[in-house]
């Protein structure tokens, strides 16, 4: 698979040398960072009435000291649509003050059961 020379297209080219199947749903975290609680507070509660359909999670990331969502959307890693959506992540939270953070996908690791941690490939602009 030949993917852009951007950071996206490495983070995918990196998935498929990993063995990880494009052509399949994945479960792909967005993150938003955000400077104040409020804002990311009042993201949240905009995203949930939206017609987006996928999980969120809250919390304040201590490394960066800043509010971190997490938006979880289940979709065909395809580089298109990744750029898309995270083209309308980062417009909808620049209207509360925050900015997209890069995507990853969480990776089951062989002999890993459900409740151990899970390595997260990030973008090189994810900060994680």
């Amino acid at each position: 698979m030949q993917f852009p020379d951007d950071d996206n297209g490495k983070m995918l080219a990196a998935m498929a040398e990993a063995g990880i199947d494009l052509t399949k749903a994945l479960d792909v975290d967005f993150f938003l960072i955000f400077e104040d609680q409020r804002d990311a507070e009042s993201a949240v509660e905009e995203l949930a009435q939206s017609e987006l359909e996928g999980e969120m999670e809250l919390h304040l990331n201590d490394e960066l000291g800043k509010w971190e969502l997490i938006v979880c959307i289940n979709m065909v890693p395809d580089y298109q649509a990744i750029v898309d959506q995270e083209f309308e992540l980062n417009e909808f939270a620049a209207e509360f003050g925050g900015a997209t953070d890069g995507w990853g996908v969480m990776q089951h690791q062989e002999g890993d059961d459900e409740f151990a941690d899970h390595d997260h490939e990030c973008g090189d602009d994810c900060q994680h």
